[in-house]
């Protein structure tokens, strides 16, 4: 059994006892967080694709912790003016395990 959720403007395709990296959720560490979000769920074979979606189905996941990810660096330049401009930023993510799957 498995699902496709959204949560973040992403998708994820998770199963129970999964571990996800999402965007950063508010939920303090060892919180448990209910996705209502299930856009598509798959039952042994038996689909089931929501329009947006599913009715009834979400997916319960604890919060392991919140790490934040390697660091981006941008890096400007134009030529023949000594314009130089670096920056970079570390985005935080939420660690999710996944728990349990409940179908409509």
């Amino acid at each position: 059994m498995f699902a496709i959720i959204r949560t973040g403007g992403k998708q994820y395709r998770v199963r129970q006892g999964d571990e996800i990296l999402v965007e950063r959720l508010d939920a303090p560490e060892g919180s448990s967080v209910t996705i209502e979000e299930v856009l598509l769920l798959d039952r042994d074979g038996a689909v089931q694709v929501g329009s947006p979606t599913v009715a009834g189905a979400s997916v319960a996941a604890t919060v392991k912790d919140h790490p934040r990810d390697e660091k981006v660096l941008v890096f400007k330049y134009k030529n023949k003016t000594r314009r130089r401009q670096l920056r970079g930023h570390r985005h935080q993510r939420t660690r999710l395990a996944i728990t349990a799957i409940h179908a409509g």
